[in-house]
């Protein structure tokens, strides 16, 4: 039984990883028409953020950790800060996925919603003290809105593709941790 969860557990991780990869490699092929488009939702923050909710133990953070600064590095981001912002927002829906775990889904969106306004704003926080240029607010307030919009897209195709739902109160103990 525990080697098949931690085969499990594995699985998910190098899924994870496949996805970001490829969320990546798309992120980077020169398909926009030019400047001034519409800014799409950030599909990296999303998956991650429904697996980290969802699933916690298949998101560790040294894999995050990885995934967001190798994200930096190609996206030509600060290095390092949005990946920071990620995984703090990332712990905090760690330490609440215990009580996460018997809300509904709108209730979820609203936390996840309320968790990726702060991560924006932090990041626009920071760039702004130290005079880093940043897109405009109107690109970020269209790219924040079709992020949350997407979330529940995203789930649903984590739930459907993937098989990844909730932890159900039988599989854990008195503790919350996994049996």
């Amino acid at each position: 039984m525990v080697e098949a969860s931690q085969s499990g557990r594995w699985t998910y991780r190098g899924l994870f990883l496949g996805i970001a990869s490829l969320i990546i490699f798309v992120k980077l092929l020169p398909l926009e028409p030019g400047p001034g488009g519409i800014p799409g939702p950030d599909f990296l923050l999303l998956i991650a953020v429904a697996w980290g909710v969802r699933r916690p133990e298949f998101v560790p953070v040294p894999l995050i950790a990885v995934v967001f600064l190798m994200a930096d590095f190609l996206f030509m981001r600060p290095l390092g800060l949005w990946t920071a912002i990620v995984i703090m927002g990332l712990e905090f829906l760690r330490g609440r996925s215990v009580a996460m775990r018997d809300n509904t889904f709108v209730t979820e969106w609203l936390s996840v919603a309320g968790l990726i306004t702060l991560m924006y704003l932090a990041n626009a926080v920071v760039l702004t003290i130290f005079m880093v240029d940043q897109p405009g607010l109107g690109q970020t307030l269209i790219r924040l809105i079709a992020t949350i919009a997407a979330y529940p897209l995203v789930v649903i195709l984590a739930a459907r593709a993937f098989g990844l739902r909730k932890i159900t109160p039988g599989e854990v103990d008195q503790l919350g941790r996994r049996q």
